[in-house]
């Protein structure tokens, strides 16, 4: 079989994103996808957000990508006509300890290179947000909202306006080197580079390869709220361990969603469970105490591809090259959760600085 430069590993927003920059490279692409359709799993289940690169540690892989993401993002919606929405977006403190920790938020944020976010006082959240309870917060203005299958669908586009290929309902069995194989249950694929995509499922393939994580999953609910609502803006409250807390979403019809929540569960399974709807009473109420509990309904969930290291949650993107694991014409993005559809571009263009830099 011919060989070919590039098989990426994955559908979702971060595959086609990649597979899409090597086919404007000239790059012969084959994108092998083991479902049915593109973005699937993660990609379609999350909150559609345009993150401005707020929480992130400094010099992490993470705010890197966000920021630089978010500005490749916006330029690529305009560009191609994504429907997308610079609303805004609003950090509340409930208490005056929760104060504190916004105030931490804004530091950080600082040191990223978000330079537009703007302090808030009681009366400024209430202006903007009238049925918000807060003490304080910060506005984000640089936040947005984006149709994630239609960005999705711009990219798929390119890949095939460029040649490029993708094999749905072909999962891969295994990755082989010397030489570059991606092996699935119908085809074995030489390749000069193999980029690992696979999302949920990428530590999987790259167990065996040298600093290779496993997965550990943090499942999230999302409930939607009918009828009429006030909100303009996205809101959230501080930040919880492994999300961003359950926070006020819109779609482009200006439709609200309320998570997601965080359950950490054994394995991939996207049931909704029962039982949530009072805990997610209460979460919404300490900022939005208006909220009618009778027009939450259960909506879909989704799954954190979060990765274990040296047995402790690692905090970052890892994105492991030959530098790492030794593997000529090897890349494994990992661990690539939230802010990944924001840094969806910018990581397309760093894995095509690395397949540059190694000569091909």
């Amino acid at each position: 079989m011919e060989k070919i430069d590039c098989v990426v590993i994955g559908a979702g927003v971060i595959g086609l994103a990649v597979a899409a920059r090597l086919s404007e490279l000239n790059r012969k692409v084959i994108v092998v996808e083991k479902n049915l359709a593109i973005g699937a799993e993660t990609s379609s289940r999350n909150s559609e957000v345009i993150h401005a690169g707020i929480y992130y540690p400094d010099n992490s892989i993470k705010a890197k990508m966000c920021v630089q993401g978010r500005q490749l993002l916006y330029k690529f919606c305009e560009k191609y006509n994504v429907p997308h929405k610079r609303c805004g977006k609003v950090i509340v403190a409930t208490n005056k300890e929760h104060l504190n920790i916004v105030k931490r938020y804004a530091d950080n944020a600082l040191a990223n290179g978000v330079v537009d976010l703007e302090w808030l006082s009681e009366r400024d959240v209430n202006v903007l947000e009238p049925d918000v309870v807060s003490v304080g917060g910060l506005l984000s203005p640089s936040t947005g909202i984006v149709d994630s299958h239609d960005f999705m669908l711009k990219l798929q586009a390119i890949i095939e306006s460029h040649g490029g290929v993708i094999a749905f309902g072909e999962e891969v069995v295994s990755l082989e080197s010397n030489p570059n194989a991606v092996v699935t249950e119908n085809y074995n694929l030489n390749a000069t580079w193999i980029i690992n995509c696979a999302g949920l499922n990428a530590p999987h393939l790259s167990r065996g390869a040298a600093g290779s994580p496993r997965s550990i999953y943090a499942k999230g609910h999302y409930f939607s709220y009918s009828g009429k609502n006030s909100f303009s803006r996205l809101v959230y409250p501080i930040a919880e361990e492994g999300g961003l807390g359950v926070h006020v979403t819109l779609d482009m019809a200006g439709n609200v969603r309320f998570g997601p929540d965080v359950h950490w569960v054994d394995k991939v399974d996207y049931s909704f469970e029962g039982g949530l709807k009072d805990r997610f009473e209460d979460s919404i109420r300490r900022y939005y105490p208006g909220l009618d509990g009778s027009r939450l309904e259960p909506s879909y969930t989704g799954i954190r591809p979060k990765i274990m290291y040296k047995n402790t949650i690692y905090p970052d993107f890892m994105i492991n090259s030959e530098d790492v694991h030794g593997l000529k014409g090897r890349v494994d993005l990992l661990g690539i959760e939230s802010p990944g559809l924001t840094s969806s571009l910018a990581l397309a263009d760093h894995v095509c600085s690395l397949v540059d830099l190694a000569g091909f």
